[in-house]
């Protein structure tokens, strides 16, 4: 039986059109950041895959780390962030562009063997809801790196000790500091992930040294270095922490499928003209936007 569509929608943190890659990135002097990041990925990432899902891809900073699959799809809410990657990177076939949110993943089940979501679970409000879209779009095995901001990172907790936070870095309830931006206790993102029925087998504390002061006075290379190998300590005191599970249970192996795409209302089949998506259950009909797959909003009759 087909599903309804979803009446409610959660709250959505909406980078359109924002200036996040020249005022986040480029400006803010977050080399750092970004190298001890690929260096994390690059542990996780399995050596080759078929097709492989980048949950919140922005502007596509990391999608260069995925050469070794054989195709890419690019996710992210903001059709902004989607087109800058679009014309950084191209149109090769192994790229598809598609703009939705994590809550409803327009993908038929079992459609991709990998699932990466970096910098975007902490604008998160309902973790357990995208970890089982997550894991319906996974074929059984398939492997998912998330990366969350930890809560219980040395900072905040000398902070709690000293009086000068409010907020208890010890409970496992998320703290949103900042709306919609989220920080989470590691033993609750373990929890979530196997409700979901995923089962975590590494994780990894990156950003050991994310700190302007240590930046600013010492070389980047150094820091780098350095962090790459406090992450096989597995201390679990940074603000940043990646996570390897693997997909769990019994689900489709559509990798060979014609189209990976489902109405992310309903979840029906839709069937491709032109430049629209129709559902044949629901009736709604959705477009391609500038090499861009526009799930945000069904088109209007």
């Amino acid at each position: 039986m087909p599903k309804q569509p979803h009446e409610s929608r959660p709250r959505i943190c909406d980078y359109e059109g924002s200036n996040y890659r020249t005022e986040f990135w480029e400006a803010r002097g977050r080399d750092y950041e970004d190298r001890v990041e690929r260096v994390a990925l690059r542990r996780l990432l399995p050596p080759a895959g078929r097709r492989l899902l980048e949950i919140g891809a922005g502007f596509g900073r990391l999608t260069n780390e995925y050469h070794a699959y054989e195709q890419v799809v690019l996710l992210d809410y903001s059709l902004s962030q989607l087109r800058y990657a679009r014309q950084h990177l191209g149109d090769a076939d192994r790229y598809l562009y598609v703009a939705a949110d994590a809550y409803h993943l327009p993908f038929r089940p079992g459609s991709f063997d990998a699932a990466t979501g970096i910098r975007v679970i902490h604008h998160i409000s309902d973790m357990s809801a995208v970890f089982r879209q997550v894991r319906r779009v996974l074929i059984p095995g398939g492997v998912f790196i998330l990366e969350f901001a930890n809560k219980r990172h040395l900072k905040a907790m000398l902070r709690y000790a000293l009086g000068k936070q409010s907020w208890n870095p010890y409970e496992l309830s998320p703290v949103e500091f900042v709306e919609l931006n989220f920080d989470f206790h590691p033993d609750y993102v373990q929890q979530r992930l196997e409700v979901a029925r995923f089962e975590t087998e590494k994780r990894l504390p990156v950003s050991f040294f994310r700190l302007a002061s240590l930046k600013d006075r010492l070389p980047t290379d150094l820091l780098v270095g350095v962090d790459g190998l406090l992450q096989l300590t597995g201390l679990l005191l940074t603000p940043s922490i990646f996570t390897r599970s693997i997909a769990l249970g019994t689900s489709p192996n559509q990798l060979d499928a014609a189209s990976i795409f489902a109405c992310p209302e309903c979840g029906g089949e839709l069937a491709h003209k032109g430049a629209i998506l129709a559902c044949h259950w629901c009736d709604l009909r959705w477009t391609v936007r500038d090499g861009i797959y526009d799930f945000k909003a069904p088109l209007e009759d």
